[in-house]
């Protein structure tokens, strides 16, 4: 399970990562990264940690099945949030295809988004 300082829960925050953010895409799932800036006037803490939020529509499947996808994602998710920028908003969005795609292949599919988000290849 992602821990609760990680999870993205505010409506503002996920439109943010998706329409401010970088995206890349997969077969069965996109990401979205808006990477985490230090505000010198928040008090606190300078490094934010990073949030994750996943959006799975009913396109995926039933209710079952994006529960399923959802349990998957979060807990790749969790291996993965170190990797990241501090403060940065991480949107993942599954698509039709990731209610057929086993945990490998999502897998598979997180690790190549993310790197290439990291990495700044092209679109």
């Amino acid at each position: 399970m992602l821990p609760t300082e990680n999870r993205l829960r505010r409506r503002e925050d996920f439109a943010t990562a998706v329409r401010r953010g970088r995206r890349a895409g997969r077969p069965s799932l996109v990401v979205h990264l808006r990477s985490g800036a230090t505000d010198p006037h928040a008090p606190g803490e300078s490094a934010p940690p990073t949030r994750a939020g996943f959006v799975v529509s009913k396109a995926v499947g039933g209710a079952v099945v994006r529960n399923k996808v959802k349990r998957r994602l979060r807990h790749l998710m969790r291996e993965r949030v170190a990797l990241l920028p501090p403060g940065s908003l991480v949107v993942v969005r599954a698509l039709p295809g990731a209610g057929d795609a086993d945990h490998a292949q999502l897998a598979r599919d997180l690790d190549a988004a993310i790197e290439r988000l990291l990495g700044g290849g092209a679109r």
